[in-house]
């Protein structure tokens, strides 16, 4: 009974947060109440009070549920047992933009953290959050450029840090104009040629075929 009793709070709790994922994307944070979320999730205020302190903490909690996209990437290329950087880079974009574009959950947490939320006050963890993973995801791409560049022989027209910088700006910008143009391109596809371009501009050998996933 204790067990059965465990995995209806631990449910409770993850319906709650569903639901607030579709409050917030709905009405923004700062706009949505603790009653829309509960009427939205089929409880009473009481339940939400249960499990989280308030609307900053429920709102944490669905951020903690869920990983973003440079974290992603980061983590990808962290793990990547790929010897070839340039396909690397490749491989770990097209990842995190095919997760972007088929994963609801992902796409709509996200979106929250680019247009629904105000970083002030108490969420302004959220923003320390979104730098963090910004930061090392571009060091990790700095890294690689100078790598490919190291083993192909190449002068890049800038440095690597540059380059990285760049190249997570068409990333993040192809994201944040698909969920704002909701899904208007293939994602995945444009994200591809796009990388493959930019790549390509800055005097790297792009290989032909791309491998599936961040191992290459």
């Amino acid at each position: 009974m204790a067990r059965k009793t465990k995995e209806d709070a631990i449910a409770t709790r993850n319906s709650l947060i569903d639901a607030a994922e579709k409050v917030f994307l709905e009405k923004g944070v700062s706009r949505a109440s603790l009653s829309d979320i509960a009427q939205a999730a089929g409880a009473t205020r009481g339940a939400i009070y249960w499990h989280f302190k308030d609307k900053v903490d429920l709102f944490n909690a669905m951020m903690e549920r869920r990983t973003l996209p440079l974290e992603q990437g980061y983590s990808e290329i962290e793990c990547s047992t790929c010897p070839d950087p340039v396909q690397r880079l490749r491989a770990v974009m097209s990842l995190v933009l095919q997760t972007v574009a088929s994963d609801e959950g992902t796409r709509r947490v996200f979106e929250i953290a680019i247009y629904k939320v105000e970083y002030v006050t108490e969420l302004a963890g959220v923003r320390e959050r979104h730098l963090a993973a910004s930061e090392a995801f571009t060091c990790q791409l700095a890294r690689d450029f100078q790598i490919a560049a190291q083993m192909q022989g190449v002068a890049l027209p800038m440095t690597a840090m540059e380059a990285a910088i760049g190249l997570h700006a068409l990333f993040n910008g192809l994201m944040q104009n698909w969920i704002l143009n909701d899904g208007a391109f293939d994602l995945v596809r444009v994200g591809r040629v796009s990388t493959d371009a930019y790549l390509s501009g800055l005097g790297l050998s792009v290989p032909s075929g791309l491998a599936s996933g961040a191992q290459c």
